[in-house]
């Protein structure tokens, strides 16, 4: 068995914290052994604290460290890193929800000696039939294909006990800890058996937020470190949207072929409207990233402890 401590990072969680430390302590552990489960609360003016506490009293593995004033995620998982005492170290965000099984796929890699960080699947729960819903599907979508040749990771992952402290100026976390686990000498492997569900942003605002705080996050990591996560480069990203396009291509000319033309008329209607949002959803990213670019660049900007993105936080 491999010992593995797990994080919790969580800010005003009240709302998810639960469900999260239920699914937690739910899950099907035969490979993965959850010795310790701590929650670092980072200037929380909510009930995340109370509700982390009930759980401390039913499971002696929890541990809830306080953190009275928010300094941005990286200092938490700080604070995570000096309590730590496994060989595989788990990092979650407060606003997911881990299936079942996921920590055991998530820890199944680290049998080759080689690999020294996995990444979970992320699996947004928004709508579908509408325009956000199909931006989030469809980015979500993107990251899985790139990262199934490049691994990229995020939102829940693990990795051996080589990483002490990231850098506190890091507004992108698992970016930076990719950086230290290669520079280490392992290997990046993505799990995507190990289901975790998100919710992304729900209006365009949250989503232009998000994402332009993440694009200013790996440009300055870029710059401070000289690594860059695969979903960053421009090729690889259009190769996925070009293969998805032949992808269609390929059924349009099946129906047409099949001498159907209405069934071939339902698909374009179909996929028309999907077509349109998925160029909304390109459009967006690529504003999003060129923003994040102004921001440090011009502004000199730098956003460690970001502002909240509420609509992710219904899960």
């Amino acid at each position: 068995m491999i010992a593995c401590s797990l994080g919790i990072m969580a800010y005003n969680e009240e709302a998810n914290i639960g469900r999260l430390l239920e699914a937690a302590l739910n899950q099907k552990l035969e490979l993965c052994k959850l010795n310790q489960i701590i929650i670092v609360a980072s200037g929380c003016s909510d009930r995340t604290v109370e509700i982390a506490d009930s759980y401390v009293a039913r499971d002696k593995r929890l541990q809830v460290i306080v953190q009275p004033e928010r300094k941005g995620k990286a200092s938490a998982i700080n604070l995570f890193l000096e309590q730590a005492k496994g060989d595989v170290l788990i990092l979650e965000s407060g606003d997911t929800i881990p299936g079942s099984g996921c920590y055991e796929e998530l820890v199944l890699p680290f049998l080759t000696p080689e690999v020294g960080m996995t990444g979970a699947r992320p699996i947004p729960v928004n709508r579908t039939d509408c325009f956000m819903g199909c931006c989030v599907h469809f980015l979500w979508g993107l990251h899985h294909r790139l990262a199934s040749d490049s691994p990229k990771l995020g939102e829940l992952v693990a990795f051996r006990d080589v990483v002490s402290r990231i850098p506190e100026d890091t507004a992108v976390d698992e970016a930076s800890i990719e950086e230290l686990v290669t520079g280490a000498g392992y290997k990046l492997a993505y799990a995507p058996q190990s289901i975790v569900y998100n919710r992304g942003p729900e209006t365009v605002s949250d989503f232009m937020k998000q994402r332009r705080r993440i694009a200013n996050g790996h440009i300055h990591l870029k710059a401070s470190k000289g690594y860059a996560p695969s979903t960053t480069g421009w090729f690889n990203t259009l190769s996925v949207v070009a293969a998805q396009l032949r992808k269609h291509i390929r059924r349009i000319i099946r129906l047409a072929r099949r001498g159907r033309p209405d069934w071939l008329l339902l698909y374009l209607l179909r996929e028309l409207k999907r077509a349109c949002w998925v160029g909304g959803a390109i459009v967006l990213e690529i504003t999003a990233r060129l923003l994040g670019w102004y921001d440090f660049t011009v502004r000199h900007r730098n956003p460690i402890s970001w502002e909240v993105i509420a609509s992710t936080k219904r899960l």
